[in-house]
């Protein structure tokens, strides 16, 4: 980027933005803290996404209102949806209204609450709800008890209310072959689609069942979904490797939403109970699947194997609408 949309930040890379010295140096040189690229975009809000704290300090005691918006938020609300605690610190000190109204009527302040640090404000206005309070720990314990761990390519459907037995029969699915799974299992991408899409774990948890794929999307196409969620409800997830997860809901055998971003943070259009509830499993895609089922399970195994079940599928278009 150059020329006038660059405002003085030529050739910024993301790592750029860690840089204090280089900052400090464009700033000095006539950089514009007030803008960045091309429409509301704005350098401080990009240094709370990719910075330092310094560079926030920095940027923060440069512009005319540290409380300025970018695409309808103030920096501090990305700071603290971002989990990123010390740049809030440095948004606070340098006179950022923590009690800012955000989405769904929540300030900063009060969502921190729900966060990894609650005790990151003082003084804040209006203690959580026994409900919201439930539904923090709920995100802090499921969170935990999965760990982290690496899942691009993986496939899910969270079922609620239903244990593996049930998703079996409600699949048609039959067991499968122990010698043809043991060379799968040993490398899947070593397979034809057409072979090894068939095969899916399940697994009862608490709350219902997972039917996971390691390697494939399988558990969330339309057919399966909507044979899974009869009487119910089910959240499907692909983490599409080539572009970011991809969530779906069917409840009672009907599609409710579908190319959905599940981990990615609250929308301005959410309620206040989906705001908090996207807050609390922001950049945790697995859990929030989980957790939108209503399921509760105390370790990774339904995800990651082994399951319950090794299962095929039946042969048939799972794509019909």
């Amino acid at each position: 980027m150059t020329g006038r949309t660059a405002h003085g930040w030529d050739g910024m890379s993301y790592e750029g933005w860690q840089d204090i010295d280089d900052v400090r140096r464009r700033l000095d040189a006539g950089a514009d803290p007030e803008r960045w690229g091309v429409g509301e975009s704005r350098p401080l809000h990009r240094a709370v996404d990719f910075g330092s704290p310094e560079v926030v300090a920095e940027l923060a005691g440069r512009v005319a209102d540290v409380d300025a918006l970018e695409h309808g938020v103030t920096a501090l609300w990305e700071a603290v949806v971002g989990r990123r605690t010390e740049h809030a610190r440095a948004l606070l000190a340098a006179g950022a209204d923590p009690e800012w109204v955000g989405y769904g009527g929540w300030t900063p302040a009060r969502l921190s609450l729900a966060g990894p640090e609650p005790d990151l404000f003082p003084d804040v206005r209006g203690a959580l709800t026994d409900a919201e309070r439930a539904v923090a720990e709920e995100g802090r314990r499921l969170i935990s008890a999965l760990g982290e761990f690496y899942y691009d390519g993986l496939g899910l459907a969270c079922v609620a209310g239903i244990d593996a037995e049930e998703a079996i029969r409600r699949l048609s699915a039959t067991p499968a072959d122990p010698e043809f799974l043991d060379e799968l299992l040993a490398d899947p991408l070593d397979f034809d689609m057409d072979e090894s899409l068939r095969i899916v774990g399940v697994t009862t948890v608490p709350g219902g069942c997972v039917v996971s794929q390691p390697w494939g999307y399988a558990p969330q196409q339309p057919v399966v979904m909507r044979q899974l969620s009869e009487g119910t409800l089910a959240y499907g997830l692909y983490a599409n490797p080539k572009s970011g997860n991809q969530g779906c809901v069917c409840r009672d055998g009907e599609g409710e939403g579908w190319d959905l971003h599940p981990g990615g943070g609250p929308n301005p259009e959410d309620s206040p109970d989906d705001v908090l509830f996207s807050y609390v499993y922001t950049s945790n895609a697995v859990a929030y699947c989980l957790a939108y089922a209503g399921l509760r399970p105390t370790d990774a195994r339904a995800v990651l194997g082994p399951p319950d079940h090794w299962v095929e599928l039946p042969e048939r278009d799972y794509w019909a609408q």
